[in-house]
């Protein structure tokens, strides 16, 4: 389907990779992984021809269509959501007018040669309008809209009324229902509650017959639908069969075989070359010095490619609070509005003690943040009251405080001024973690993208002596990597968390209570993440 051989690629002075390839087969599900700054967006971009390779081929089997989401979604204006959606099939939708001035054409008379040609057009228009799935394009486009979020209520909302994170999910859809033959996805779950990335799952899975290639920091959205993983790293494209799981196993144990034989290689050479250095003067062995000089020659030297610096962020010992950390008593929370007042949870009681991990759950619009907002004092409840223990130190993270950092300070300023005792080195070994190696560190704020200021803001947080972590989102915009080590961090810290998090890997491995928002009440689950998806699913079925 298509096919991409030899590719070299370079930006810059950066050789992203040389002389590689692989192919994209009709019904595969391939997941694209490497560093940042590997080249995954390149690769996106010279399938769709937005970029050129410097070398080699790229072969598309004819009438393909690539179907391309990415996190650059652009403007959108003066549609509603559903025309939006809809637009993206263009090509259907004026093949359908197309077929209907035919349609027309038929019922009048004409010379049968003419007949017979109109015949012809119009069964190849037909058969194409059939294969992108014209006739149910709209149902199509609704159920899309649906699942990710935007019920019926909204379709006709114009699409400027719609946050930026709503704007994401409509570019989506606009995506999906075009159903193409191959569809690329570029971080598809960013901005998706775990509702929206479940039902995306059960929609390649059953809905989709195409071949898919995608990248996502998600864990297990990716172990659930590809099965094979695309490696771009090291100046080179490997690939690897099975889903992220085994991609990690697979690559250790290719690096440990490679290791080996780099091993063997070079006490080979080491020999050889001391013989060379012995004998290279007697005249007795000139015949055979020059031999093993020209076998070295010939030799294809196994090189090791930098090994990805492991960096791992621990948590300085905070204070010790109370065994009662924050005390909650008929607590609940109304927004008002216009026309009066929406109530967004209530009659909400109970006791956080220290040491626990709490996932707060619910549907997209339950009222997750808000409530996180109310703990960590950012607003004031409407009813109750909410109490923190003895010696809590509380630190929240939120997507909206990137708002509050320094323009003008670099990236190492602002995280110094959260620890000015800690050395350069433990100041970097955090910025490190959180994908700001070397000179990175010394970019303005000013000059971040919204991902890389909301993970300086993270990371200013982690350095502060906090016994209390209230954290919304905190997995938003960092790679799997990241994602690990922040979960390890996590787990070894001594404090109380409570967290918003889409990420279920991130939940399953962490959290060892479960607070659900359902209709404005909170139902506590005594369990981990597991815990609670059996026992949710079994009162929803009661």
């Amino acid at each position: 389907m298509i096919h991409l051989t030899n590719i070299t690629k370079q930006h810059g002075s950066q050789i992203l990779f040389r002389e590689a390839g692989f192919q994209i087969l009709p019904g595969t599900r391939t997941g694209l992984v490497g560093p940042n700054g590997a080249g995954k967006t390149t690769i996106f971009r010279i399938i769709t021809g937005e970029e050129e390779l410097d070398a080699g081929e790229i072969t598309l089997a004819k009438a393909t269509t690539v179907g391309y989401f990415s996190q650059d979604v652009g403007d959108m204006a003066g549609r509603s959501a559903l025309e939006e959606v809809m637009a993206g099939a263009g090509d259907t939708v004026q093949l359908a007018s197309e077929l209907k001035k035919m349609e027309e054409a038929m019922c009048r008379p004409m010379p049968d040669d003419e007949m017979a040609g109109l015949l012809e057009r119009y069964g190849a228009a037909l058969e194409e309008f059939e294969h992108k799935g014209g006739y149910d394009l709209d149902s199509r486009a609704q159920a899309v809209l649906t699942g990710l979020g935007i019920g019926p209520t909204r379709f006709n909302n114009p699409v400027e009324s719609f946050s930026g994170g709503w704007k994401m999910r409509i570019a989506l859809a606009k995506i999906l229902t075009l159903k193409p033959d191959v569809l690329l996805l570029d971080e598809p779950t960013n901005h998706l509650d775990v509702e929206s990335i479940i039902w995306l799952e059960e929609w390649l899975a059953t809905e989709f017959k195409g071949a898919l290639l995608m990248t996502s920091h998600d864990r297990d959205f990716m172990n659930r639908i590809v099965t094979r993983i695309v490696e771009v790293a090291n100046k080179t494209v490997t690939t690897y069969g099975g889903n992220y799981d085994f991609y990690e196993r697979e690559r250790d144990i290719r690096r440990e075989q490679l290791l080996a034989s780099h091993k063997r290689q070079q006490d080979m050479l080491a020999k050889e070359e001391d013989f060379i250095a012995r004998f290279a003067a007697r005249a007795s062995h000139a015949a055979q010095v020059q031999s093993r000089v020209k076998k070295l020659d010939k030799i294809d030297r196994i090189e090791i490619p930098p090994e990805e610096r492991t960096v791992r962020f621990e948590f300085n010992e905070p204070p010790r609070s109370g065994e009662d950390v924050i005390l909650m008593e008929n607590l609940g929370k109304q927004w008002s509005e216009a026309g009066g007042t929406v109530p967004v949870f209530g009659g909400v009681s109970g006791i956080v003690r220290r040491q626990n991990k709490i996932a707060v759950v619910g549907v997209n619009g339950a009222g997750k943040s808000t409530f996180l907002k109310v703990l960590a004092g950012q607003t004031s409840p409407t009813s109750g009251s909410v109490t923190l223990g003895a010696n809590v130190e509380l630190g929240y993270f939120s997507q909206h405080a990137m708002e509050l950092l320094e323009p003008k300070k670099t990236v190492f300023e602002t995280v110094q001024e959260a620890m000015p005792l800690a050395n350069i080195g433990v100041i970097r070994n955090l910025l490190g973690a959180f994908l700001f190696p070397g000179d990175a560190v010394d970019k303005r704020i000013e000059n971040l993208s919204g991902g890389e200021k909301s993970r300086v803001v993270l990371a200013t947080l982690l350095a502060r002596p906090v016994n209390l972590l209230v954290l919304d989102e905190p997995t938003n915009h960092l790679d799997i990597k990241s994602r690990e080590i922040l979960l390890d961090a996590l787990k070894g810290f001594v404090g109380t968390v409570i967290l918003v998090s889409h990420d279920r890997h991130f939940l399953r491995m962490l959290v060892d209570r479960v607070f659900e928002i359902d209709h404005g009440e909170m139902r506590v689950y005594e369990g981990d993440y597991g815990y609670y998806l059996a026992k949710s699913q079994t009162d929803k079925r009661a």
